[in-house]
């Protein structure tokens, strides 16, 4: 006689653990959302409309962002092609009136930086057989500002032991450097030169003038004499290339 049995749940198992009771969730509280909402959108309304202004302002007044190194006004300087021609160095020409040579110039033209270089040997008479050697450069500066630049070309003639000297009355900032070289073999002999350096608002300029003499065979040339040339001829280019 079989006998019927019938299987207990769980028999020779763990009985499964009980389902854990429902954790209560806060209830939500009326309109916070909708704070929460109305705050991010009138901050990034704000962020937008401060935007607007500054980028108007940037628009309208330039000199509200202007920093150390953004450009300075060019004014009425101009680009010529001939920087030779325009410099004429009359002041120069009467203390040496003989060219040896041919001049030699060239201009470059870029939209950050405009060059213009002259160069020309002269001579006190056609039989004096030393010439001076008369150079100038002109940069207008119309990406960045010309006056550090400036302040490293005058930190520049300091560290090679030039005798540096103010010019006032000439530019917004000029100074003359002067230096007697006795480096050579012959002791002698004196490479001398003197530069003038000016800047302008976005204009730099130098008129550098070169030349030697021998002691005991040579007089030495005027120191004043030069340093006077190179202020008038430089004032006069400066006076030309503003020209319109």
């Amino acid at each position: 006689m079989s006998t019927s049995h019938q299987t207990t749940r769980g028999y020779g198992f763990p009985q499964p653990p009980p389902a854990p009771a429902p954790v209560p969730h806060p209830a939500p509280v009326p309109g916070r959302g909708s704070r929460l909402l109305r705050r991010s959108f009138w901050g990034f309304a704000g962020a937008v409309l401060a935007s607007v202004v500054w980028t108007a302002a940037l628009w309208t007044v330039p000199s509200m962002v202007s920093t150390a190194s953004s450009p300075l006004p060019v004014g009425s300087y101009r680009t010529t092609d001939d920087l030779c021609s325009a410099a004429t160095f009359s002041r120069f020409g009467q203390l040496y009136p003989v060219a040896s040579g041919t001049a030699y110039h060239y201009t470059t033209r870029n939209r950050a930086l405009d060059d213009m270089y002259c160069s020309q040997y002269l001579k006190r008479s056609a039989n004096d057989s030393g010439y001076i050697t008369l150079s100038m450069e002109v940069q207008l500066h119309r990406a960045v500002s010309a006056a550090p630049e400036f302040e490293a070309q005058r930190s520049g003639f300091d560290q090679r032991r030039f005798q540096v000297s103010d010019v006032p009355e000439l530019g917004d900032e000029a100074f003359v450097g002067y230096l007697d070289d006795q480096s050579g073999a012959d002791r002698t002999r004196h490479y001398l030169t003197q530069t003038l350096y000016v800047r302008d608002g976005a204009l730099t300029c130098y008129l550098n003038w070169s030349g030697s003499y021998q002691e005991g065979k040579e007089s030495a040339p005027d120191r004043d004499g030069i340093r006077q040339a190179l202020v008038i001829d430089t004032r006069d280019a400066l006076r030309a290339l503003g020209e319109r």
